[in-house]
């Protein structure tokens, strides 16, 4: 049996297309990440603006082709909606169109099923073993924590702080004036008390990330040293944290242009990555992290295997 997973994320379209065993083992046929940007000149004003919402439905339309030749059928298409899409005035009239246009029906999922499915993508991605610890989502539009073991989610919660939010707030010019940083550091130590209670509370050393912005780190620091590095061969690493500070440090200092010339950046990720880092320093230092993980699997793995455990 096929099944494709869609996750319409602010910055990023996923596409998943697996086989999938009677055994239910996952065989990837074929992925895809589409630059939708459906968060860009419009997230900050509560809407998805006019080419972003052109641009989304075309790259759905090109998605949905795929998956037919494929031969994946329609009531075995999963797709879920994330924060652009739910905050948007015009988010049902997007998923509307999405179906009307390829018949794909789309979820638009809240931020408290968004942390549940990321953590379900990460668990089968990562051995998390008994003790607490912090998950971490940054997407373009909004950013999930969950604190939790292999067994259980302890406490998990979404912040509308995307990368895109960050950047319409923060990043005024390139290189991100060091004053904007400062201000960025104030803003999330009012913004994430939430989460400042719950790690007081459970206290997780191990921060695992998920995807995203992790994947170009991991791509990032590997590739220095070798440069046919292949992330998929695996669906966990560990990122050393003197290593990241030091990627961080240089991200700070370099413009679009420099930072595209980094082995294992890719242009998807090129203005994100500078808040992406700047949200993951504050959390690593705030929260006295150890370790730092990375997971490949995400929010469209986590769906897979919710859809998997209730077909069987």
């Amino acid at each position: 049996m096929r099944v494709a997973v869609i996750d319409l994320g602010t910055n990023t379209f996923h596409l998943l297309i697996v086989e999938v065993s009677e055994k239910s083992i996952f065989t990837n046929l074929y992925e895809e990440k589409a630059p939708a940007r459906i968060g860009a000149d419009g997230i900050s004003k509560g809407i998805i603006g006019e080419q972003a919402f052109e641009r989304g439905i075309n790259i759905i339309i090109d998605l949905s082709e795929k998956i037919n030749e494929s031969g994946v059928a329609k009531d075995k298409i999963f797709a879920a909606g994330t924060s652009a899409i739910r905050n948007a005035a015009n988010g049902e009239a997007f998923v509307n169109e999405i179906f009307n246009k390829t018949g794909i029906q789309v979820e638009i999922i809240n931020g408290e099923r968004e942390a549940e499915l990321i953590y379900r993508g990460v668990k089968n991605a990562v051995k998390l073993g008994m003790q607490p610890v912090l998950i971490m989502d940054i997407g373009g539009g909004s950013v999930e924590f969950i604190i939790g073991n292999e067994e259980k989610v302890f406490w998990k919660k979404s912040f509308e702080i995307g990368g895109q939010r960050l950047i319409d707030k923060f990043m005024t010019s390139d290189p991100m004036p060091p004053a904007n940083v400062e201000k960025m550091i104030e803003f999330l130590e009012a913004t994430l008390i939430p989460l400042t209670d719950a790690v007081y509370e459970y206290k997780p050393k191990t921060l695992v990330g998920a995807a995203g912005t992790f994947d170009t780190l991991v791509e990032i620091y590997h590739k220095e040293d070798n440069p046919d590095f292949d992330i998929s061969l695996q669906t966990e690493y560990g990122l050393p944290i003197p290593s990241f500070y030091m990627i961080y440090q240089s991200l700070l200092y370099l413009n679009r242009e420099q930072r595209l010339q980094i082995p294992g950046m890719i242009a998807l990720r090129a203005d994100m990555i500078v808040v992406a880092c700047c949200l993951l320093n504050f959390v690593m230092q705030k929260y006295d992290i150890s370790t730092l993980k990375t997971a490949t699997y995400a929010l469209k793995e986590g769906l897979l295997a919710e859809k998997q455990l209730q077909t069987n």
